[in-house]
């Protein structure tokens, strides 16, 4: 599986976990899950987790995309969200993802760990359950 949507009901959020190799197409179709799982629980806050990605195929072009897109979870202004990145993609990346998305999402983080978005989101450990299609 390469990627895994969870949910904490007690704090209401939702995590990602995306593994093994991240292409152009997969990231397209998460915008799109995101916006549809943040949606049905009603999350409050979300954690996407990039540190078991083995491989980054994603293509500038892409990545220009999805900063220029509106938030795939709404309300972003109200709605904290932790992007979970390993030095395999480099903190300067991440770091320059932040700053060009700030005015549409001015609550994403960029962090290393779990435990840093566990602690930026303010919430000792959340227990996350799997979650089912919606269909």
């Amino acid at each position: 599986m390469t990627h895994q949507f969870k949910f904490d009901h007690e704090n209401k959020i939702l995590l990602l976990r995306i593994e093994e190799r991240l292409t152009d197409k997969l990231a397209r179709a998460l915008y799109w899950e995101v916006r549809k799982y943040s949606t049905s629980t009603d999350a409050s806050a979300a954690i996407y987790d990039l540190s078991g990605v083995t491989e980054f195929a994603i293509s500038p072009e892409m990545i220009r995309d999805l900063v220029n897109r509106e938030p795939a979870m709404l309300d972003a202004t109200k709605r904290p969200r932790c992007l979970v990145a390993p030095a395999v993609f480099g903190l300067a990346i991440s770091r320059l993802c932040e700053i060009a998305v700030e005015p549409r999402n001015p609550l994403l983080k960029i962090v290393l760990s779990m435990d840093d978005a566990f602690s930026a989101l303010g919430v000792q450990s959340p227990h996350f359950e799997p979650l089912d299609s919606l269909t």
